[in-house]
């Protein structure tokens, strides 16, 4: 059986898209979306400023992947993951993940699957 799990993306009045996480013990700043994510999730969002996805290691039906292409484990955290495709559409959109993708998965999975809820 998949473990899967639901995350609240919110984007502020400012533009900037953060992922929900009330447990999380640090600085607010460490939950941006940032370079490529945001983008992901204006296009999964399609115009909303709040966007639930669930997310997996494993696939699920549904699902979309991301694919980790480049970790960075050594300077500094997080890794560049690659959407190639999501709803038919072929968009090869990078975007790197932080390390509280670690946080979430509790590592940097070489595969995170996805759907939106």
């Amino acid at each position: 059986m998949t473990t899967a799990n639901t995350y609240k993306f919110i984007k502020e009045d400012t533009g900037r898209w953060y992922i929900d996480l009330p447990d999380w013990q640090g600085v607010k700043a460490d939950l941006e979306m940032v370079e490529g994510a945001d983008i992901m999730l204006d296009y999964v969002g399609e115009g909303s400023n709040e966007v639930e996805l669930i997310l997996a290691e494993e696939p699920f039906e549904g699902s979309t992947v991301l694919q980790l292409i480049e970790d960075y484990k050594d300077h500094v955290g997080g890794g560049i993951y690659l959407l190639s495709d999501y709803g038919g559409k072929t968009l090869n959109q990078q975007m790197w993940l932080c390390d509280v993708t670690k946080f979430v998965f509790g590592k940097l999975p070489a595969l995170i699957y996805f759907k939106k809820q």
